[in-house]
């Protein structure tokens, strides 16, 4: 069964940072594109950051120079390099995965890990 789950969430002040891990098994993880989103309450989920299977990366604008999106093949796993974090950037963070990045394929959310940015 495809499972990801989250990790690295918390509370961190305005400046600070944090790095969130997305662990996957039950997949083929190097063919799948790997994005991170994020969600507040009362507000739309929104993408943050994509890592192609080839390694390429894009960000939002509102977190471009500040995020940095790796993934290590090897461990199956995804990661979020938070720095120089806001208080806007405060939500729920959530790992996703697609197959090539092509909707023609099935997609996989973990489940969410809290990250919260204090003024």
């Amino acid at each position: 069964q495809v499972q990801l789950v989250e990790s690295g969430g918390g509370l961190v002040q305005a400046g600070g940072s944090l790095r969130l891990s997305c662990a996957a098994s039950g997949m083929h993880f190097s063919i799948n594109h790997m994005s991170w989103y994020r969600q507040s309450p009362g507000k739309e989920r929104e993408w943050v950051a994509v890592i192609s299977s080839g390694g390429n990366t894009n960000y939002a604008d509102s977190v471009k120079g500040r995020f940095t999106i790796s993934r290590d093949n090897a461990k199956n796993t995804v990661y979020l390099q938070m720095d120089m974090l806001k208080p806007e950037d405060t939500g729920v963070y959530y790992c996703h995965a697609q197959q090539y990045g092509s909707s023609r394929y099935p997609a996989y959310w973990g489940q969410g890990t809290q990250v919260t940015v204090s003024s």
